[in-house]
């Protein structure tokens, strides 16, 4: 019996969901971002007011990688992982935001990919993504 009882703890915690990120935190935490980003809703309003180095996140869950349509500026490797298909959700956005680089390659399979985006968001980048996500 008391070999069994190690197996179904393993289990249950394996099985366990993983935490979501908190969209309030997010929404704090995303200051970090706005040097680069803005907030900015389909119909024109100014959600969050930001600097224009990297694409407007609204609706980047859900949007497929490397396509924002009012940004030119993505690196080669988001477009090709664009291009296969890969869809913003907020797994990938948590891991991107927290080594973009390291992202970029292990989602296009190339180990010379590399992201245009050097700042690395050690912690909370689930929060921003849950942050994100509920704008849509």
């Amino acid at each position: 019996m008391k070999h069994l009882i190690l197996p179904l703890i393993l289990a249950f915690v394996t099985a366990a969901p993983v935490m979501a990120g908190d969209a309030a935190k997010g929404e704090v935490e995303f200051k970090k971002c706005k040097a680069c980003h803005a907030i900015v809703a389909t119909d024109g309003t100014e959600i969050v007011k930001g600097g224009k180095t990297g694409p407007n996140l609204f609706g980047v869950i859900g949007r497929t990688v490397g396509t924002e349509p009012d940004f030119a500026a993505y690196g080669d490797a988001l477009k090709m992982i664009g291009a296969a298909g890969r869809v913003w959700d907020e797994a990938a956005l948590t891991t991107f935001v927290a080594d973009p680089a390291a992202w970029a390659k292990e989602a296009s399979g190339d180990p010379a990919a590399k992201s245009k985006m050097t700042f690395k968001l050690a912690k909370g980048g689930e929060d921003v993504a849950a942050y994100l996500a509920s704008l849509n």
